[in-house]
């Protein structure tokens, strides 16, 4: 029976998950597909737990389910450390979970901003899921101090518990005034998502050589990313850290490692387009 994988979530329909593994499985020419399964909580613990008789090898998990799917699994360090699991697989039989938003992020940041890790200070604009992956991947890298700014304070605070002193949580109104000393800005907030409020931040203080990196891929360029790019900044999009979050879960699952190509994104550019 040809391998197969799903993406969870209530909703589903929107995610771009499987015109991404549909393309890597053709382009590999393997037997396999990628179905959405759109699954409510109080159905959650039901599906993932006969994951498997429903003949998938493994699954992504996305909004609201990716605490319950570390729970319900063998999380590695990465997901521990974050605190959700975004992708589900079998290790010897056993319903293992990684995160591979870090790597996602780290990765996509690599190849959009090389020398983006030369700088010791970065600024992260949100405290929620998203940022727990960016926070641990920014401080596996070596970053020294990371200023945490979240509308709601506290949640700033929790998170830099969680994570140690070189988190350092800092007012919302606060970002201004440590712009000027950070290499990297990173917005993992839905502000200046398409039908969200705009993310209103002056970047004037950044310094010449810094690099932006927003999470929002819907518009593809956002506010803040052309702000950066009207001052020459090296930037990374929303939507190469959604192609290279998907990279290890493919692997995972169909046994071959697939590339993020130029053709691969103007397919999802062309998809968000047409939408």
């Amino acid at each position: 029976m040809p391998k197969a994988a799903c993406l969870i979530g209530w909703p589903a329909a929107h995610s771009r998950s499987p015109l991404i593994h549909r393309y890597w499985l053709k382009q590999l020419s393997l037997d396999g597909d990628y179905r959405t399964e759109a699954v409510e909580p109080a159905a959650f613990v039901d599906f993932v737990s006969h994951l498997a008789a429903h003949g998938y090898a493994g699954a992504n998990v996305t909004i609201p389910h990716k605490e319950a799917a570390l729970a319900l699994s063998r999380p590695d360090a990465r997901a521990r450390a974050v605190g959700a699991a975004n992708t589900l697989y079998f290790d010897g039989g056993v319903l293992s979970s990684t995160n591979t938003d870090v790597e996602g992020f780290i990765n996509n940041l690599d190849a959009s901003a090389p020398g983006w890790d030369q700088t010791e200070n970065a600024v992260v604009l949100g405290a929620g899921g998203s940022s727990r992956a960016v926070v641990f991947g920014l401080l596996d890298r070596g970053i020294t101090r990371l200023y945490l700014a979240n509308r709601t304070r506290q949640r700033a605070e929790l998170l830099a518990q969680q994570f140690g002193g070189r988190v350092i949580p800092i007012d919302w109104d606060g970002i201004a005034g440590v712009l000027s000393r950070a290499g990297l800005l990173v917005n993992t907030t839905s502000l200046g998502m398409k039908g969200q409020p705009p993310l209103e931040i002056d970047i004037s203080r950044l310094p010449s050589g810094a690099t932006v990196a927003d999470l929002v891929y819907v518009p593809l360029q956002t506010a803040l990313l052309k702000s950066a790019m009207a001052r020459h900044l090296k930037t990374a999009d929303g939507l190469g850290m959604l192609l290279h979050q998907a990279v290890r879960g493919f692997e995972l699952w169909f046994g071959q490692r697939p590339q993020v190509t130029p053709a691969l994104r103007a397919l999802i550019e062309s998809d968000l387009t047409a939408v």
